[in-house]
């Protein structure tokens, strides 16, 4: 993007976090926000384009954009959580903690339940213009497996999560996103284990020298997103944070394609 482009990107985003244009809500035309923000309408698709693939955006129609968050589906009601009567280590360092939790699930006897606490997590796919994402070819002794992954890694005591983000990106391949957006928080394992995955998309890097962390670093490559579905065919993208980004991108971009179909 150009710095014209960057300033409307970045106009937009201003006005989706803002809450002027609320969840549900169409968004003004395309001949609309052209005449208002003063840029041709190709590099106005280029920049909604990035907010549909960051999730700020969804395409309704063959030109039409609608600010997420509606959903059809209601939440049940008169359902009652699991009751925690108390926890208590079992065993806990800096990396890990195993608990056992004394719960109680509606109508069954209450039972000691394991628990694992690990470490707050952001991952970053970044995205050049050529549409390929940055990503590392690592060895995991755990899986004994070689397979691409995406960068991340633990978010310190009290630093924002966008910041581990940048930090980790630049720390394992050398290159420096200009901007991170949050697209989702989730668990990898909720039955069992307590670990927040905070997902990223990165764009505008530019290579700032080489990896710092030799313990995280592997061979650096960015890679066609169209490689995805076959690397994931074959087994070769590991992790859970890898394939929630990438399957996200790739499910924005399905959605922006079935609309040009239309």
């Amino acid at each position: 993007m150009g710095p014209k482009t960057a300033k409307v990107y970045e106009a937009i985003r201003a006005r989706l976090v803002s809450g002027e244009y609320a969840a549900g809500d169409k968004m003004p035309s395309e001949r609309t926000l052209v005449e208002e923000l003063g840029i041709g309408r190709t590099a106005l698709r280029q920049v909604l384009a990035r907010l549909v693939s960051e999730g700020s955006l969804e395409v309704r129609g063959r030109s039409a954009y609608l600010v997420p968050g509606t959903v059809s589906v209601k939440r049940p009601e008169g359902l009652e959580p699991w009751r925690i009567h108390g926890e208590r280590d079992v065993y806990n360092n800096r990396w890990v903690k195993l608990q056992l939790w004394d719960v109680e699930p509606p109508g069954v006897e209450r039972f000691e339940h394991h628990v694992v606490k690990l470490h707050h997590v952001a991952v970053t796919a970044v995205l050049d213009d050529q549409d390929r994402v940055l990503m590392l070819w690592r060895y995991r002794f755990v899986a004994q497996q070689w397979g691409w992954e995406l960068p991340g890694g633990i978010v310190d005591e009290g630093e924002d999560p966008a910041d581990t983000a940048l930090r980790e990106v630049v720390e394992e391949t050398g290159w420096r996103p200009k901007s991170v957006d949050h697209i989702v928080t989730y668990q990898p394992m909720v039955g069992m284990v307590d670990s927040p995955h905070e997902i990223f998309i990165g764009h505008g890097a530019e290579q700032v020298g080489s990896p710092t962390d030799a313990e995280e670093a592997g061979h650096i490559e960015w890679v066609p997103l169209s490689d995805i579905p076959g690397l994931m065919a074959r087994g070769e993208l590991m992790g859970s944070g890898t394939l929630v980004a990438l399957l996200h991108i790739l499910a924005s971009r399905g959605k922006q394609g079935l609309t040009a179909a239309h």
